[in-house]
């Protein structure tokens, strides 16, 4: 049943669609009241109608939320605060274990302050899809994907146990079984429903623009279906589904406008590339991204779910798109009903979210691409943003050795046991994964006969090449056996490993250890290629310094070079049976060729299929026996899952906020530090604190599993904080890794932050630009509180870091004036004061003293990154969740 507003406005109308009567909020009375709303974006519409919906709601959303959103049109830049509610929340297992843990804690806690557990429930459906747990141990053989199966519920055990527990404990909650894909696919196939509608408390059923937050950054690529959706903290989807709001402004929407169509062999992938690049220059942090124009009509919906995929790596809050027959066809392919059909297409034209080629709404700013100037590019080495053109790659590589990497010269050694040697710029990992890519038909049918053409040539990838192909649907594999494709890619090593995201979440499994010892024997720059999202340092692998980003045919191409080093444009790409060369051209498809294997491979049935009994999940999972309980019994010995301290001592009334008083730094960053840089997700080494944890917890080096696996134990999780490899405190220079300093003494940040905990000093962190770029990893924000952190001191912050920040109680302060932590001087030697904090209000400046190890004092003003009102109520309460759970328990 759906939560609606008074209708003060008298906005509410009907339309009959099939025979059944809506009622719908509609845009053409509310004009009559609020003036013409025609030219705002469709993404500002859709903010639109949430307003009007729940109008009057008991909350805070009244007449003057809706003028404002009207008016954005005469002046389009943030604005007002508003109050948005989503049809419906997505989590991934990573994420949504540390979520259910903490709605088990919840229930706990509102237990003791005498409240009623059911309450703690789900307000909004919320669908959790397993997909980030498997990794890459076994491939190239057939029998990996098994193989990897058997090794994913192994290990996850504790895991899975909960969160079928979750499934059946809270209502509106489901749980999407390992295996079954990656859960933005997922969304794209099955969830998303373009138009959403249930049952108002008045009986009536109610349409209104299906919209969704999740707990994954790529949440955005549902925008490619026109349904609004981005990623949010954890804790900020926590409280959306125990029915709170999500605070925000009104955001800038930036148009970029698609002309032309993409020439001969240029992919999906090349065109996101180009438009991250344009956009990351353009600068669209914290905004909305909206694409239009007359090229919309050459894109694919699995084109604009690409771009939409890839809204984080170019720093908006989504990449909008609206409807049209594309939309229509592709829900009808992936086997939505005629019903579902008939209501999206007859709301998307009666609310004016109907693409016309024509149409220039009002925007903030805009771009503008012609498709056909689009070239085929990767990204690398270390950031998604980073395009270079093809016949580039191998120039790029060789420079950046010396600059990024400081070698002079590529070296090469042999491979302990192997025929072989390995040098930099070898392509030790080439792994088709990751939702942005293998979500679309064209680009895998591509890999697929970049495969056949080389199989057939006798091609093979060279031997210290790691290969994988991960789809992110069951119905891939489907269309590539029904092509005859998945034969040629098993025989050039492409077998399936499973279907989640793998590699590009750092799931890359161990390279043969003969080559991980060569490369970190000789210091070797190694290199990756996949068809993923993201290449942030130390990431897809440990023993990878260079990675990039390439469409899946590239990814194929470039496991059969082998190197980065040589252009792949114009050297071999190897010898065929007779010991021809072979050039890439050779083996590249046409887009005719790709087209015609397309059209006859993919149909209805096959969607209908595998997603008919979505939910039942293969032999492992329904061998998984667990009964519901209103409380969750937590294991005291498990280092999965357990109870966090998040509500330990919690009163109905909060304490009062008080100064930050002679806090020390724990960590001074540079720019661009990733939340794969504050909470990492892949490996955990033995000898870090988690790693020792782990052992003194009696789990064997080989149990360990990733960081990512481990989100439902706090204990494996802050010992994890501030932990990257890659990572460098600029307090320890020249080192990399989560190391620190604590009274001059040089050791990892959780064992430093231990000890200023024991010495009752508050932690303060500095960082430059960009700070908590990347995922929407809530952990990041959880771990920096639990290490004692109370304020971040940064130039800038990526929009869903400051987000978790603020709802874990952590002030997030910029700096102001053009100051750096250079220009201040500021070092780990110093100590910070920030007062003011009890009367502290949204965007206020605060005046933050430092005292040098010398007892001089100097200040410097930073602005509150607090943004709004019941933002500043989360932080005053400790936290967001802290809040909520008040909330209920009153």
């Amino acid at each position: 049943m759906t939560q609606v507003g008074k209708d003060t406005l008298g906005t509410r109308s009907t339309m009959t669609v099939g025979g059944k009567q809506y009622a719908y909020y509609s845009f053409k009375k509310a004009a009559e009241k609020i003036g013409d709303v025609s030219k705002l974006p469709f993404s500002m519409k859709v903010l639109l109608e949430n307003m009007l919906r729940f109008e009057d709601d008991g909350f805070t959303v009244g007449e003057e939320h809706i003028r404002a959103i009207a008016d954005w049109q005469n002046n389009p830049v943030t604005g007002e605060e508003i109050q948005y509610r989503p049809a419906r929340v997505l989590l991934q297992d990573f994420t949504g274990v540390p979520c259910v843990v903490d709605l088990a804690a919840m229930r706990d806690a509102i237990s003791k302050l005498g409240g009623d557990t059911a309450k703690i429930n789900p307000q909004v459906p919320v669908n959790l899809v397993i997909d980030h747990s498997v990794m890459v141990d076994e491939f190239g053989t057939p029998k990996a994907f098994a193989q990897n199966v058997e090794l994913e519920y192994h290990r996850n055990a504790e895991r899975y146990d909960f969160l079928k527990w979750g499934s059946k404990s809270f209502e509106n909650f489901t749980a999407v079984p390992p295996g079954t894909g990656i859960c933005h696919q997922v969304n794209l196939e099955y969830l998303g429903r373009g138009v959403w509608s249930s049952e108002a408390e008045d009986g009536v059923t109610v349409a209104y623009p299906d919209t969704c937050v999740g707990t994954d950054s790529h949440t955005t690529m549902i925008n490619g279906l026109g349904v609004l959706g981005w990623g949010v903290g954890g804790i900020e989807a926590e409280a959306a589904m125990l029915g709170q709001p999500i605070s925000m402004l009104i955001p800038e929407v930036v148009g970029f406008k698609f002309t032309g169509k993409l020439s001969e062999g240029v992919t999906a992938t090349d065109l996101v590339l180009t438009a991250t690049q344009m956009l990351r220059a353009h600068g669209v942090v914290g905004k909305f991204v909206e694409y239009y124009g007359p090229g919309l009509g050459a894109l694919s919906l699995a084109d604009r779910a690409t771009l939409a995929n890839m809204a984080p790596e170019y720093g908006a809050t989504c990449g909008f798109f609206g409807f049209d027959d594309k939309t229509l066809d592709y829900m009808r392919l992936t086997g939505r009903s005629d019903e579902q059909i008939a209501l999206v297409e007859a709301y998307a034209k009666e609310q004016g979210l109907w693409i016309d080629p024509h149409h220039e709404p009002v925007f903030s700013s805009t771009l503008e691409l012609d498709l056909s100037t689009v070239v085929p590019s990767l990204a690398g080495p270390k950031r998604p943003q980073d395009k270079v053109i093809l016949p580039e790659v191998d120039e790029l590589f060789n420079s950046d050795l010396k600059k990024l990497y400081g070698k002079d010269a590529p070296a090469r050694v042999d491979v302990d046991g192997r025929d072989h040697d390995i040098g930099d710029g070898d392509v030790v990992i080439a792994a088709i994964t990751s939702c942005t890519n293998t979500s679309n038909p064209d680009v895998l049918v591509a890999a697929g006969l970049v495969a056949k053409k080389a199989n057939q040539k006798g091609l093979k990838p060279k031997p210290w090449v790691k290969t994988s192909l991960a789809p992110g649907s069951q119905v891939v594999t489907d269309y590539l056996v029904k092509a005859g494709l998945q034969d040629h890619l098993d025989a050039i090593g492409f077998d399936l490993v499973g279907y989640g995201c793998t590699t590009c979440i750092g799931n890359s499994g161990p390279l043969a250890p003969p080559i991980s010892k060569a490369i970190n024997g000789n210091d070797i720059v190694a290199a990756s290629v996949l068809s993923g999202n993201r290449n942030f340092e130390g990431r897809v692998s440990p023993d990878v310094r260079a990675n990039f980003l390439a469409s899946p045919p590239l990814v194929v191409a470039y496991a059969l070079k082998g190197t980065v080093t040589e252009d792949i444009t114009e050297t071999p790409i190897g010898q065929d049976q007779d010991g021809n060369d072979v050039m890439l051209a050779d083996i590249w498809p046409t887009n005719a060729e790709v087209a015609e294997v397309r059209s006859g491979a993919i149909d209805r049935a096959m969607f209908e299929t595998r997603y008919g009994d979505v939910y039942k999940g293969d032999a492992h999972w329904q061998a998984i026996k667990v009964e519901a309980s209103d409380t969750y019994r937590w294991n005291p010995v498990s280092t999965y899952v357990a109870s966090p301290p998040f509500f330990e001592g919690m009163e109905m009334t909060p304490a009062p906020i008080t100064d930050i008083v002679d806090a020390k730094p724990l960590a001074i960053l540079g720019d661009s530090v990733t939340t794969d840089h504050i909470s990492p997700a892949g490996a955990i080494k033995a000898d870090s604190p988690a790693g020792t944890y782990l052992q003194e917890h009696q789990v064997a080096r080989q149990d360990f599993n990733s960081y990512g696996s481990r989100r439902g134990n706090h204990e494996v999780m802050m010992r994890g904080t501030f932990a990257n490899i890659r990572i460098r405190n600029e307090m320890v220079p020249g080192v990399e890794g989560g190391m620190t300093k604590y009274n001059g003494e040089a050791m990892p940040i959780y064992d430093a932050a231990m000890k200023h905990k024991a010495d009752g000093t508050p932690l303060v962190v500095v960082a430059g630009k960009e700070y908590g770029t990347g995922s929407s990893r809530d952990w990041a924000a959880k771990g920096t509180i639990l290490l004692g952190v109370r304020a971040v001191i940064v130039e800038s912050f990526e929009r869903i870091h400051r987000s978790n920040l603020v709802g874990m109680g952590v002030l997030p302060l910029q700096f102001t004036g053009g100051d750096t932590r250079q220009s201040l001087g500021l070092t780990g030697d110093d100590s910070f004061t920030i007062k003011g904090l009890a009367d502290l209000t949204p965007g206020q400046d605060v005046e933050v003293e430092v005292t040098k190890t010398d007892g001089s004092t100097a200040t410097f003003t930073a602005k509150c990154r607090i943004d709004t009102a019941n933002e500043m109520e989360y932080y005053r309460n400790g936290g967001i969740l802290q809040y909520v759970l008040r909330k209920l328990a009153a």
